[in-house]
């Protein structure tokens, strides 16, 4: 058995696990991109030329905010 010192997943299992880890990835870009797919179709106005044109900063807040929410409820699905 090979082991590097300091490496927490021995190399004949390390497949799997990134394997896993490229699965939650993908799952978790997808659920970031529906996520601001839902933002801009529920809004009235344009989320792109409020934060790029008119520099709307609490609306770059509240998107950013809806992402980390997004991004923590994921960790913890991931983590167990």
């Amino acid at each position: 058995m090979l082991t590097i010192p300091g490496l927490i997943v021995p190399m004949e299992s390390l497949l799997p696990v990134v394997v896993t880890t490229l699965v939650f990835v993908v799952i978790g870009l997808i659920v970031f991109a529906l996520t601001f797919f839902v933002i801009t179709k529920e809004t009235p106005f344009s989320v792109r030329k409020e934060i790029e044109d008119d520099q709307n900063v609490a609306l770059a807040i509240v998107i950013a905010s809806v992402i980390l929410g997004s991004a923590l409820i994921i960790a913890a699905a991931v983590h167990g």
